[in-house]
């Protein structure tokens, strides 16, 4: 499992920095958390191939997250020859008119499944200005000729948006304060069974098969010559399922703090340094400062702050004089009161090592 990150800055994208869009791989599957102009170019530059994408989470619809999905959906479509499955789109109310009409005006064809899921905006998150948002962001456009029916996700009674569940994972989001509705995601794994001890179970005489599985499940055996095999004697211990949470753009993530308690890695926003406060929380950011204390608020384990205003460069391109994300790191170092901080940069890759229940 691991996070690979395409874009690291904020409002545009420059020679030193993309806009903000990262991919979180596990198993060989990959989904796609924003994706703002120039994801394209960064996709060809990393270690992820783009047509093992089967889904994309929006965090909201300024352009710096946004822009860069009609050209995502169509180079899918032109590396595609053999059936795959659907994309699946998630985003806020919105996002299914932006993605329909730029499809529409740019008469672009798609050779897959194309399902687009919005999670529901509720008045509370929305800017006192916003009289005329329903008619702004909800969809009245037809359907894409390739588009399959998506659904309208509504927050539970916990205020949580629930948006999906397979056999590994669990995928939630919660509000975040910012300048438009925007979400911030989290991504859980469930606890999984403790690795087999093939070698111990083959000289034991326990034949490859069923009785693995079953012993997986937690059920004892019996071997060919009568002997009981407990799942404690093969099986190690539980692997404990790993938490990850997306965060930006925001300048208070508090109300999804119920959902991110002992959170083991945290990706949260920190576009300026902590000096520049005012003029951050004013255009809806956090500073280091601020994402470091929220993320000891909810005991997360490892920070990632990314999200960068393209004043800052990285340590390897800086010019004499010129601020770096350096700064930036060890604010948010400060704040958290742990080194466990990664200043992130456009194609850097962080593992998240798997955990055992103790």
């Amino acid at each position: 499992m691991d996070i690979t990150f395409l874009g690291t800055g904020s409002a545009y994208p420059s020679p030193n920095r993309c806009a903000s869009s990262l991919i979180f791989r596990n198993d060989g599957e990959c989904w796609m958390f924003d994706c703002g102009e120039g994801t394209q170019i960064q996709l060809q530059r990393s270690i992820i191939r783009a047509g093992r994408i089967t889904k994309v989470f929006i965090t909201h619809l300024h352009g710096d997250h946004l822009y860069g999905l009609p050209g995502f959906l169509n180079t899918i479509s032109f590396g595609t020859i053999e059936e795959r499955d659907p994309i699946e789109l998630y985003g806020p109310t919105g996002l299914r008119r932006y993605v329909r009409t730029s499809m529409d005006v740019s008469r672009s064809q798609l050779n897959y499944p194309l399902i687009i899921n919005e999670l529901q905006i509720t008045d509370d998150m929305l800017p006192e200005d916003w009289t005329d948002w329903q008619s702004n962001y909800e969809s009245t456009e037809p359907q894409h000729p390739s588009e399959q029916p998506g659904r309208t996700i509504t927050k539970d009674e916990n205020g949580i948006w629930n948006i999906f569940e397979s056999e590994t994972f669990i995928v939630q989001a919660a509000p975040l304060k910012h300048r438009v509705p925007t979400f911030g995601y989290v991504v859980r794994e469930k606890d999984q069974p403790g690795s087999l001890n093939a070698k111990h179970l083959k000289d034991l005489g326990v034949p490859a098969g069923p009785l693995y599985g079953k012993l997986k499940k937690g059920e004892s055996i019996t071997t060919p010559d009568g002997t009981v095999v407990r799942p404690e004697d093969a099986v190690g211990p539980p692997k404990r399922g790993r938490k990850i949470a997306f965060l930006w753009d925001t300048h208070d993530a508090s109300l999804a703090a119920p959902l991110l308690q002992d959170v083991d890695v945290m990706v949260h926003e920190a576009t300026m340094e902590n000096e520049m406060k005012e003029k951050c929380v004013l255009n809806g950011h956090s500073t280091p400062e601020m994402a470091g204390e929220f993320a000891r608020s909810v005991c997360a384990k490892k920070l990632i702050i990314t999200h960068f205003s393209q004043r800052y460069k990285t340590s390897s391109d800086n010019e004499e004089d010129e601020p770096t994300t350096t700064k930036l790191l060890l604010q948010a170092k400060e704040a958290f009161q742990s080194d466990n901080v990664v200043a992130a940069a456009d194609l850097l890759t962080v593992s998240i090592p798997t955990l055992s229940l103790r």
